[in-house]
């Protein structure tokens, strides 16, 4: 199923959840809507739903208008965070549930029923559980009963709201890859909300980034990441460290320190801000007169394959965050209080031409 929604608005109040929001969700396909709290995800993906009406604008399932259909009427399955499955019931009678309530004329026998739930189980890899009570499962096994439910009804859409936000670190990364295998296996057009980075960007098809109910960016993982448009989506997309300076003919001068902005080389004397994830670091030893930013090296944390270096700026004591391989922190043979040079080997700059600093 395709889906579009066209010049979306909603508030609640004086708060403006959704402004003028226009997406399309390809179909077959996995969206992550990517996002601090409050950003309007949840919001827009309950307007898809059904559960939640817009001010304006227009929800189009297979290019027709559903913004006057009934929530069962869109043909969608909707995974909540926190699993809503009904206590009283077993884990058959929970994904079956879905298609004992259909109207009469639709409802498979219950031979059909059986069959279907013991498939569903099946994929979810937990029939072994069907006589059991969700009191007696795990979080991320009840998440899995949660998603065969919504699947059982044999939706169009699948809708995921922060499906893995309620467990462990640890569930919730198996859980990720899970979703992907069965994602690929079943292809339905899915849409799940989350505010993790790294699940939206390991998970999705299509990352939709938002941010006070606007839409700042959308993209496959890779290119949103690699090619943030906007400051908001750089700093949001992991760690990254920010250098502060002036950008006049294609050179950024940040303290003690200047670098080549070829893409800039139009500014005159303008406000800028340069990105720099804590990979795209070099370091070396301290050499005078060597090129780039004088550090103190404050504390190295060098467990595993990659060392992480907090260091301290010599021209205005600004922490810059490094990562380096492991390999290369005991080549450089290096203590907490020695003079580091830091070169980045990748940059960001995004300009406010002509801004006071």
């Amino acid at each position: 199923m395709t889906i579009e929604v066209k010049n979306i608005n909603k508030r609640f109040g004086d708060f403006v959840a959704l402004d003028n929001v226009s997406l399309q969700f390809p179909t077959g396909e996995l969206t992550a809507l990517l996002g601090p709290s409050g950003c309007g995800k949840t919001t827009l993906l309950r307007i898809i739903a059904g559960l939640e009406h817009p001010d304006s604008g227009q929800v189009l399932l297979d290019a027709n208008d559903a913004s006057a259909r009934h929530v069962r009427e869109r043909q969608v399955g909707f995974v909540f965070q926190h699993y809503a499955l009904f206590k009283h019931m077993t884990v058959f009678e929970n994904v079956a549930f879905g298609l004992r309530v259909k109207p009469r004329k639709e409802r498979p026998s219950e031979l059909e029923i059986k069959q279907k739930v013991h498939d569903l189980l099946g994929l979810v890899q937990l029939d072994w559980l069907a006589d059991r009570y969700p009191p007696q499962l795990s979080g991320g096994q009840r998440q899995r009963i949660a998603l065969a439910r919504a699947l059982a009804v044999e939706p169009r859409v699948l809708l995921l709201d922060e499906p893995f936000g309620a467990l462990d670190a640890k569930v919730r990364k198996e859980l990720r890859r899970w979703l992907r295998r069965l994602h690929d296996d079943l292809h339905v057009t899915s849409i799940f909300v989350t505010h993790d980075q790294e699940e939206a960007l390991e998970v999705a098809d299509q990352v939709v980034l938002m941010n006070k109910g606007k839409v700042e960016q959308l993209g496959a993982p890779g290119d949103v990441y690699n090619n943030p448009a906007s400051p908001f989506v750089y700093g949001f997309l992991g760690n990254v460290n920010l250098f502060h300076g002036r950008v006049h003919e294609g050179v950024l001068a940040s303290g003690d320190a200047s670098f080549t902005v070829p893409d800039h080389a139009q500014v005159q004397d303008g406000k800028g801000i340069a990105y720099v994830r804590p990979h795209d670091l070099d370091i070396d030893r301290y050499v005078a007169g060597g090129e780039g930013i004088v550090v103190k090296l404050r504390r190295a944390h060098a467990i595993g394959p990659l060392a992480q270096l907090d260091l301290e700026r010599a021209d205005n004591a600004e922490l810059i965050e490094a990562v380096i391989p492991n390999e290369r922190f005991s080549q450089l043979q290096v203590r907490e209080g020695d003079t580091l040079l830091v070169r980045p080997r990748r940059m960001h700059v995004f300009v406010d031409q002509g801004a006071a600093i």
